[in-house]
């Protein structure tokens, strides 16, 4: 029996050891799924986000990204994103945001539209983006921009093994597409696939959008520049709505990636945001 339970014993200690050398997961390597309300942003600090710019990678002189009266101040003045550190799945985010005053040459911006995002899914190194330089990460973005809140954008990015990053969404299209060729989502439309890269057009975006200053359509739903605009990205497997003040804009399905972090975008525009959190999905 000593000699059983010996052995026993020992086979457990080796055991142990295989699983500590497989690694398991850390807690920081998990992909999250709430549970309960996350306040992303504390009001008080960046604490839980890092930044990046094209120019000055993770560090950021000029003082981009900061906490003012408990509000993210963005100030625009670059190219590039502050991202959370921890990854996600399955949730609801809100986010609420307002323009500041500045469009700066520094992501040439000066007389065109306000121009931020909320990035989904974000994956892969930092500036790994084929978009911008280097300037962002692959990911599906929530346009912000003036007149095109809500619009997906499909972020190309290269994974640290040098492999493409192609994210694709399909969606239910109305049946012309728009100008440049891309589709606009309408419920029960007939369902089209963007693939690689691209844009899909939120349903009441105006077929005459301009990129110039504070443009506005007739059937925009976002607030005006000095006043908040909420913004709601139910994420729930492989399926994207938005919401912009209440109103559904968007919706994809069959989404990849399907996880990742969340960035909030610089892109030439001074953006302020007071509320960054995620929600957990109802019960199905």
């Amino acid at each position: 029996m000593w000699r059983y339970c010996k052995w026993v014993s020992l086979a457990a200690a080796i055991t142990a050891l295989s699983l500590l050398s497989e690694g398991p997961a850390s807690a920081e390597d998990e992909v999250l799924v709430p549970r309960e309300t996350v306040q992303l942003f504390n009001g008080t600090n960046l604490s839980g986000f890092h930044t990046w710019l094209v120019d000055t990678r993770r560090s950021d002189p000029r003082h981009v990204f900061m906490v003012t009266n408990g509000m993210i101040h963005i100030s625009g003045d670059g190219l590039g994103y502050l991202s959370t550190e921890r990854e996600y799945r399955d949730y609801h985010l809100v986010a609420e945001f307002k323009w500041g005053r500045t469009n700066w040459h520094r992501g040439d911006r000066v007389g065109k539209a306000r121009d931020s995002g909320i990035f989904l899914h974000a994956t892969g190194p930092d500036g790994n983006s084929h978009d911008g330089g280097g300037a962002f990460m692959a990911a599906i973005e929530c346009q912000t921009m003036q007149g095109a809140v809500g619009d997906f954008l499909l972020i190309r990015g290269t994974a640290a093994d040098g492999s493409l990053i192609a994210p694709r969404v399909t969606v239910e299209a109305a049946p012309e597409r728009d100008a440049d060729d891309w589709w606009t989502w309408q419920a029960g439309g007939r369902k089209q696939t963007v693939t690689r890269w691209g844009r899909v057009n939120w349903s009441g975006k105006a077929r005459q959008w301009k990129d110039e200053l504070d443009f506005r359509g007739p059937r925009d739903v976002e607030n005006a520049p000095d006043q908040w605009t909420r913004v709601e990205c139910v994420c729930d497997g492989e399926r994207i709505r938005v919401k912009v003040n209440g109103t559904i804009v968007n919706e994809a399905s069959q989404v990849f990636p399907s996880s990742g972090k969340i960035l909030l975008q610089c892109e030439g525009s001074e953006i302020f945001f007071r509320m960054v959190e995620l929600h957990s999905l109802a019960p199905h």
